[in-house]
């Protein structure tokens, strides 16, 4: 019998394998429309700083699009400040920037700032934020194994009075975003007004030193960096289900908000 079904086998592989498999399908994708793409992020004590390009077609060589004559304004306390276009880079996080102010961002909980983008061709992209209140890093716990490995444990107490979102980021010895040994977003569903902690493998060394972020993000940036999660994951698997990235600005696409975090800096001796 079992001879018999490894023989049925390989007349079947050998008539799969006569058979053209291949057929050619022409597919009608949209006309693709691009759009200003926006990454503006504003961090108390630093200036203003955006980055704004166009939006370019999946199959188009990944090559940035600079707008230089693209109207930036960023409004806050009815002070209007138009952006100059002055390209820059940021050491602390390898970061690169397009247009430029030397506003200093106030950061002050609750207070709100909106932002406006125009261009040439008429379109135009907007968007608020508001700063969130420092959520406090309680503590951090370093951990070793039998390999004088090390694992890290931040702990921190969530407000059981609203509903929070969190990022958290552990980087070794920058800020460089080549430097970042954690990232993820979270809600507090199942930790609401609770202390919690979040925890890694034992991956650090001695000497490393560790910058430690939580941030307190809002919802609309939450969601942005959920979907960019999930896109990111999906590009290159075809049996993806397609991701649509929520962005929080209107009009175009990308980012565009206030960053609230307490960061620590340790390190392993």
């Amino acid at each position: 019998m079992k001879t018999a079904l490894n023989l049925c086998l390989i007349v079947l592989l050998a008539t799969l394998g006569s058979c053209s498999l291949e057929k050619e399908i022409d597919l009608n994708l949209p006309e693709f429309q691009s759009q200003i793409a926006v990454e503006c992020y504003l961090e108390p004590g630093k200036p203003y700083r955006a980055t704004i390009m166009e939006s370019t077609s999946y199959f188009d060589r990944p090559e940035p699009i600079i707008i230089p004559d693209a109207i930036v304004i960023i409004t806050h306390n009815g002070q209007a400040d138009t952006l100059v276009y002055k390209p820059g880079f940021d050491e602390e996080t390898e970061k690169f920037f397009t247009h430029f102010s030397e506003t200093t961002v106030a950061g002050n909980p609750g207070e709100e700032y909106a932002l406006e983008v125009f261009d040439a061709r008429g379109r135009h992209v907007t968007a608020t934020t508001r700063f969130m209140p420092v959520v406090k890093i309680d503590s951090l716990e370093l951990r070793s194994n039998s390999q004088n490995k090390f694992s890290l444990l931040t702990k921190f107490t969530d407000d059981g009075s609203t509903t929070d979102f969190y990022r958290y980021t552990v980087h070794k010895d920058s800020l460089s975003s080549r430097k970042r040994q954690s990232d993820f977003e979270t809600d507090d569903r199942i930790y609401n007004g609770k202390k919690y902690a979040f925890g890694s493998s034992y991956r650090f060394e001695l000497k490393d030193t560790l910058f430690v972020t939580l941030y307190h993000i809002e919802p609309q940036y939450y969601d942005f960096l959920n979907t960019l999660d999930a896109a990111q994951s999906a590009n290159g698997n075809p049996f993806a289900q397609p991701i649509a990235l929520k962005s929080t600005v209107n009009g175009g696409i990308g980012v565009f908000t206030a960053l609230t975090f307490d960061r620590r800096r340790i390190i392993i001796n």
